[in-house]
């Protein structure tokens, strides 16, 4: 499971010009699922994600959580971040999850997210022609793959 990580201080989710979700202070996620994703990978990513010390302290230092300033977290799926160019111009989406595991899995993610952060997640609608809009805080944006634990 890869996800984008971008420190906002707003974000929403626009569905046939209808904002679906939107949220101040805190996170915006892309997740990208693959068919080797499993549970262990939604808590590991959740942990991380909520414990992650990207906002700025009193004197300026990145040292709080998204929890710490009670923060927001939207979540949206993405299957693009599991693109691969290694041949030609075209990229291919092979190690995307299908429909039918990515969609149980990313459900888990948003409830997972939800019992770390004991708020709500908002989120974008799996599948759907999206527009995310944001403002990038900083800005900050971090990339993790629960495959490649660093």
């Amino acid at each position: 499971m890869k996800v984008v990580i971008q420190r906002v201080k707003e974000a929403s989710v626009t569905i046939n010009n209808n904002v679906k979700s939107k949220i101040a202070t805190g996170l915006l996620i892309l997740v990208g699922i693959e068919a080797t994703d499993t549970s262990e990978d939604i808590q590991w990513l959740s942990k991380k994600i909520t414990g992650l010390r990207v906002f700025p302290d009193q004197e300026g230092v990145m040292n709080l959580s998204v929890k710490d300033v009670d923060g927001e977290i939207i979540l949206v799926s993405q299957f693009t971040l599991h693109a691969s160019t290694k041949k030609g111009n075209r990229p291919s989406y092979i190690k995307a999850a299908p429909p039918k595991i990515a969609i149980p899995l990313y459900e888990e993610m948003i409830q997972q997210l939800s019992l770390d952060l004991n708020k709500p997640i908002p989120s974008g609608e799996f599948g759907a022609d999206m527009q995310v809009a944001l403002v990038n805080d900083g800005p900050v944006t971090i990339i993790m793959d629960s495959k490649n634990k660093e």
